[in-house]
């Protein structure tokens, strides 16, 4: 079974809040360095899975640094074929 997470897009316009927020939502390793090319390359090492964005569309209309993860996140996608993500308004509560 192809592990799922949902990721809050509300959480992740202050930068070190979003960090932790990511590092504890997608099981980070403890040595995380919560900056973006930590956030990449984490990104790129893991396991295959789905990751649920709700509310991305309004972070990425609002720009600054919740729209810059986003994009990490896109590019990291890119680069491992394990990674499926969607961008979607509509999230059921876990």
């Amino acid at each position: 079974m192809v592990k799922k997470y949902i990721i809050d897009c509300e959480k992740l316009s202050e930068r070190r809040a979003a960090h932790r927020y990511l590092a504890e939502t997608l099981e980070f390793p403890k040595y995380y360095g919560n900056n973006l090319d930590a956030l990449f390359d984490c990104m790129t090492e893991k396991a295959e899975c789905t990751i649920l964005f709700k509310g991305a569309v309004e972070l990425y209309k609002k720009g600054g640094y919740g729209a810059r993860i986003l994009e990490v996140m896109r590019e990291a996608a890119a680069a491992n074929p394990l990674l499926q993500m969607a961008m979607t308004e509509n999230v059921p509560a876990q």
